[in-house]
């Protein structure tokens, strides 16, 4: 099980500054969409330069425009882009088209998606990596509700989640087994940020 970092509402310098902090403890790293609307596609070569071996999650949340802002982001240096679950199915092909020809890949984020058969037709679409995803507004009614793994069972995904998850909150969410946990502000807005990364990583491990 893998820990993505998403930095997301913070300075370009607060970026590096989490990243080198918790660099032992995570697999990848997110540049949110917030940071990206902020610094563009440098953020990301800058992070690519500095972390070589690490997985780069652009938090693109395309939804028009496919092609072109997937291939942005993988030209900037993302090993992964997202792309919203509402947007066309011609949207999500062509960015699937395009990670499959430079051997990257596409997330996709279910915000607000209860349909299974939007994830029927995701499937039969080609998609592989998925993002369980409550949204920062909408956490204020309560945390991570393992309710929402529902919506994944019995499809073939590799399964990220999202959405305000915490020391308390993980241990919960393991027990579904998602392949990939994605932290933002429990980590970023840690007193120690070191420590808290470790101390999920050493959670998720157990």
């Amino acid at each position: 099980m893998k820990l993505q970092l998403a930095l997301d509402r913070l300075t370009w310098n607060e970026c590096l500054h989490l990243v080198q902090e918790t660099e032992e403890f995570i697999d990848l790293i997110e540049v949110g969409t917030g940071v990206i609307k902020e610094y563009g596609m440098s953020i990301v070569r800058e992070l690519r330069k500095l972390y070589p071996d690490k997985k780069i999650v652009a938090d693109m949340k395309t939804c028009d425009a496919g092609k072109h802002e997937a291939l942005q982001a993988f030209g900037a240096g993302a090993d992964i882009t997202t792309v919203m679950a509402f947007s066309s199915d011609l949207t999500i092909k062509d960015t699937l088209q395009v990670a499959g020809q430079t051997g990257k890949q596409v997330m996709i984020d279910l915000l607000e998606v209860s349909s299974r058969e939007r994830m029927e037709q995701l499937h039969e679409l080609g998609v592989d990596l998925v993002s369980l995803h409550v949204g920062k507004d909408k956490q204020q009614k309560g945390v991570f509700n393992t309710e929402l793994f529902s919506l994944v069972k019995g499809f073939n995904f590799q399964v990220t989640v999202a959405g305000g998850i915490n020391l308390n909150t993980l241990p919960e969410i393991i027990k579904e087994k998602p392949d990939t946990v994605i932290v933002g502000s429990a980590i970023t807005k840690s007193e120690n940020p070191h420590e808290t990364a470790a101390m999920m990583k050493e959670i998720m491990n157990l």
